[in-house]
């Protein structure tokens, strides 16, 4: 899987901008806000409908502007195929396949996989249970369209069912249809644990060995998938928690309150690991994650890296780099003297500033 081309009008700071990559690592070195994360951030947006940033798309659009265009022409396994994203401000966006509208996210998924590093991802560790199921689920929906049906709907179901339980306060009748909204909820619940389970374990098999030659075979890092209630259990344990529930306005069990346990040593790194071995730990759970997409898809994911290397320790950085030679790589940086003792061969270089980019021979 290769990313030919970029071009982007009207997208944040860029009135147009016209962009061709090398096959192998391409790297964007500037000043802090000159544009380079808005040229990744647009490559994702392309790849998954969404920013991994701006919560709306009149975030991404110029100012003063109304609409703003992505276009990415990419092959996968050599064949050729462009995606058009539409932006606009009062209304929802629009994509295209090879000049063909698509009418759901879905349709994209999985024909362009990427995978986004940024320094905030070596907080994963340390940080809330909410960034460890955002990571899941953002991997999980472009390699499994399934998957993606099943969280849209259990998000919307759970959404209801939350509503529901504040109005039964003041009208008790309406208990009688939680019934419905708890149905719905078991039946895409328990399709979201056992594939969360499932991509969990096959991650932990990676990362083993990841972390060992990351740590010099000092640390064992071991996944766990960390369920607020059993598949199997789900149905039971939501009747049982029902009083609970209404009590506090809100589900207190399933996939949405679930978590990934980090051992090392068999130590809870995310209570009682050093920054160190947080930040080693959520390197390696990237690597291993390029690794599984690999294998998942039978192709190489695109690689972003935003300004991860100025956040890594000499050790860190070189084995990230020497893990990614086979696999299309953007780089954000502020300067070039981090590769100069890397062993990374750099195909192409651009320099940004003020929303213009310069190709570097």
């Amino acid at each position: 899987m290769i990313i030919e081309s970029l071009e982007l009008l009207n997208y944040r700071n860029y009135e147009n901008l016209n962009l061709k990559f090398s096959r192998g690592t391409n790297i964007f070195y500037g000043d802090n806000a000159q544009g380079k994360t808005n040229i990744l951030e647009a490559l994702y947006v392309s790849a998954t409908t969404k920013s991994h940033r701006a919560s709306t798309d009149k975030e991404l659009i110029r100012f003063e502007q109304q609409e703003a265009h992505i276009r990415v022409h990419l092959r996968k396994k050599d064949v050729p195929h462009k995606i058009d994203m539409h932006l606009k401000r009062t209304k929802t966006k629009g994509a295209a396949i090879d000049g063909i509208p698509i009418h759901k996210s879905s349709e994209l998924f999985g024909l362009l996989t990427i995978i986004f590093f940024s320094p905030e991802d070596l907080g994963i560790i340390k940080n809330g249970p909410g960034e460890r199921r955002r990571f899941l689920d953002l991997e999980l929906c472009q390699i499994d369209r399934l998957y993606f049906h099943n969280l849209a709907r259990y998000n919307k179901v759970l959404k209801q069912r939350n509503n529901l339980l504040k109005q039964i306060g003041f009208k008790p009748d309406l208990e009688e249809t939680l019934e419905i909204w708890d149905d719905q909820l078991i039946k895409y619940g328990v399709e979201i644990i056992n594939r969360r389970k499932d991509f969990v374990a096959m991650l932990n098999e990676i990362v083993k060995e990841i972390h060992e030659k990351l740590t010099g075979g000092k640390e064992i890092l071991s996944l766990d998938y960390e369920e607020s209630v059993k598949a199997e259990q789900f149905a039971a344990l939501l009747a049982t928690k029902r009083a609970v529930d209404k009590k506090q306005c809100s589900t207190t069990i399933g996939p949405h309150r679930d978590d990934i346990r980090f051992q090392v040593n068999d130590i809870d790194i995310r209570k009682y690991g050093s920054q160190g071995q947080q930040r080693t730990a959520a390197l390696s759970l990237k690597l291993a994650e390029i690794e599984l997409v690999k294998r998942m898809i039978g192709d190489t994911p695109i690689l972003l890296l935003d300004d991860v290397l100025s956040e890594l320790d000499t050790n860190r950085k070189n084995f990230l780099l020497g893990s990614i030679k086979d696999v299309q790589t953007m780089i954000t940086c502020t300067g070039l003297d981090e590769f100069i003792d890397s062993q990374l061969a750099i195909n192409q270089i651009y320099e940004v500033y003020k929303g213009t980019v310069v190709q570097k021979n």
